[in-house]
């Protein structure tokens, strides 16, 4: 697939216990469904082709062959195919018996991983068939062809998609202190199939769930579990065929408990592999004693099914959204509380225009002073009225200080910057960006002074989103002495704020409540132009595009380095439906030529909190020349 995508399958078919042949037709009618829907590495359980409650009958001779004939007949199946796929047997190496996973490629057996833990407790005992594998390599013969047999062995792509490393552990190895998994990512494999046959006991889908996702984040890959089910022997235990697919902590799909059939998701190997390229404790190709096996998937065109999230920035599901809410407000108030603690300062100075920004910094601000058990009229919100000002927001900045019990101080600007404008030779009927940033940095040296009068920290109120695309007026809403909404892009402050509101109504402050309701139905907008029959006539958002197209691009750009045509394609899948291809482009265009151009400012950004995995802190995660090209993303931007 196309940008670094995969699609994937765990298959857990019904199976018929110590009837290979009949378990064979049911394993490639599963190849056969799972590739019919673009499936390119299809996984099944753990001794699929007898059936894992087999029992003694694993030490008759006449049941084992028979698997190995089987076998032999699902790898003729995937002669025409452009798949790799791993089934589970019973196989005899050197007189012994291992459980193990054969890899089908193109006709032929590539390779043979035996399982490297054998169980034999509760209710397993595996090590009255079974021999543990080990990290030798060595070959056994298939129907006169030498197969590489061991658990060290990472299977390649080739140049379609070279950065594709699968490696396999089986059942018990995935629930040990030191899975296979961990060497195996450590020698390069970024994905990892796991052949199972886990039985059913009370609460163990839970705990079997976050086994596979911690798995897969902690070792920044892709897992494909597909487990035992239907047709298994239920003398004393239950398999559920609980398939499970993750990638990098995150649970793509999963099968219900009880059912058989085909589990699918598209992974991205990209983000993978830029994950792993960011962390540099991660240790990666370290052993040179695995076998690199080729194989060869070709790259098709298909569309991605995979839940994109409009929102990356916002959690998708309510109950984690409140909570996440709390803990961003708790890490930008902490980060506050110790600038002031540490400046010895009872005092801060906002500039409350009305808007979401301004808003949130005052919250955030408001739980500062609360955890240092600060009297609230030390905080002195400044509205600043000037020529594009609404009686709205003006309102709504007052009744906010007001309810919240802060200082309130009002200091008109127009008259001071048409003084200003006199002064420099300009004119104030011109409405420029001259005009425009005047009052800008008007405000920042009111409240610059304010606080050497009161002693106070300025906090600063611009948002990262405001930040990456540079619209903060340079020196003016640019500067502050502590910038707490710096690492909250703005997609992200609408829903802190509606936290607020939820909240203030939850506890009864009814008029609390109201404004921060008023504030977020309100256009975002600097309102630095006259307002039109006095409501808002500057909208950020129709000049330099939609926030949530600016947050999606910001996310994947700087989280996992993503090309503009990947960034392209995965916007139009989230937000289908609400923006058209063009609108997109358009967009992501602007995003390029201003995240570029706009470096100079965040390259001398005040300090402030990082709370996500993105930030533009010069000091931190965004280490970049402000004098930098943007030419060669731009010019893939015009191919699109």
């Amino acid at each position: 697939m196309r940008d670094g995508f995969i699609r994937v399958a765990a298959v857990t078919p019904r199976v018929c216990v110590a009837d290979p042949c009949y378990n064979a037709e049911k394993i490639m009618e599963g190849i056969d469904e799972a590739a019919a829907k673009g499936a390119k590495i299809i996984v099944f359980p753990e001794l699929a082709i007898s059936g894992y409650t087999c029992g003694d009958l694993l030490l008759q001779h006449t049941l084992i062959d028979r698997c190995r004939d089987e076998l032999r007949s699902v790898a003729d199946y995937t002669s025409g195919l452009d798949v790799l796929v791993f089934v589970g047997l019973p196989y005899y190496f050197r007189d012994k018996l291992y459980s193990v996973a054969a890899v089908l490629h193109r006709g032929l057996c590539i390779g043979m991983v035996p399982k490297s833990y054998i169980p034999n407790y509760s209710e397993f005992y595996e090590a009255r068939y079974f021999t543990a594998g080990n990290s030798s390599v060595l070959t056994t013969d298939f129907f006169g062809t030498g197969i590489p047999f061991g658990t060290h062995m990472i299977f390649e792509n080739g140049e379609s998609m070279p950065d594709l490393k699968v490696a396999c552990e089986i059942c018990e190895d995935a629930w040990v202190s030191a899975p296979p998994s961990i060497l195996h990512s450590m020698a390069g494999a970024n994905v990892i199939v796991n052949l199972s046959a886990s039985d059913e006991l009370v609460g163990k889908d839970s705990y079997r769930r976050g086994l596979i996702s911690q798995a897969s984040g902690s070792r920044c890959l892709a897992y494909i579990y597909a487990s035992a089910g239907e047709g298994e022997s239920s003398q004393d235990l239950v398999f559920g065929g609980h398939d499970i697919i993750a990638e990098n902590g995150q649970i793509l799909s999963e099968s219900r408990l009880f059912t058989t059939g085909v589990t699918m998701a598209d992974i991205d190997i990209g983000r993978l592999v830029s994950e792993r390229s960011r962390r540099n404790t991660f240790t990666e190709n370290v052993y040179d004693d695995y076998v690199r096996i080729p194989f060869l998937i070709n790259e098709t065109k298909v569309d991605i099914k995979r839940y994109i999230a409009p929102l990356p920035f916002v959690p998708s599901d309510e109950g984690e959204k409140a909570a996440r809410c709390e803990e961003i407000s708790d890490i930008q108030a902490i980060g506050l509380a110790k600038r002031l603690h540490h400046a010895g300062l009872h005092n801060a100075i906002i500039g409350l225009s009305g808007g979401l920004d301004s808003t949130l910094a005052l919250l955030v601000t408001v739980r500062a002073f609360d955890r240092l058990e600060y009297e609230r009229e030390g905080i002195h919100a400044v509205t600043m009225p000037g020529f594009g000002t609404t009686d709205r927001t003006y309102d709504n900045a007052v009744k906010l200080a007001k309810t919240l019990g802060c200082d309130l101080q009002e200091v008109d600007i127009k008259k001071s910057v048409t003084q200003h404008m006199t002064d420099i030779g300009a004119d104030i009927n011109v409405h420029d960006v001259t005009y425009e940033n005047a009052q800008a940095r008007e405000r920042t040296q009111i409240l610059m002074d304010l606080a050497n009068k009161l002693n106070a920290l300025v906090v600063g109120t611009g948002d990262m989103s405001e930040l990456a695309l540079g619209w903060a007026t340079y020196n003016g809403d640019h500067m502050s002495m502590y910038g707490v909404n710096a690492g909250v892009p703005k997609t992200l402050v609408r829903h802190l704020v509606a936290y607020f509101a939820d909240e203030a109504e939850k506890e009864g402050n009814k008029t609390l409540s109201e404004v921060l309701r008023d504030i977020l139905d309100t256009p975002v907008s600097p309102e630095l132009l006259p307002p039109k029959d006095g409501k808002i006539s500057q909208k950020t958002e129709d000049i330099v595009g939609p926030y949530e197209l600016h947050d999606f691009f910001l996310y994947y750009m700087l989280r996992f380095g993503f090309s503009p045509s990947k960034i392209f394609r995965l916007a139009t899948i989230a937000h289908e439906g609400t923006y058209d291809r063009e609108t997109i482009l358009k967009w992501l265009k602007t995003f390029y030529r201003r995240f570029f151009s706009q470096q100079f400012k965040r390259s001398c950004l005040p300090d402030g909190p990082k709370v996500g995995t993105v930030a533009v802190s010069p000091r931190g995660d965004l280490r970049m020349p402000s004098d930098a090209s943007a030419s060669i993303w731009i010019k893939e931007l015009e191919t699109l």
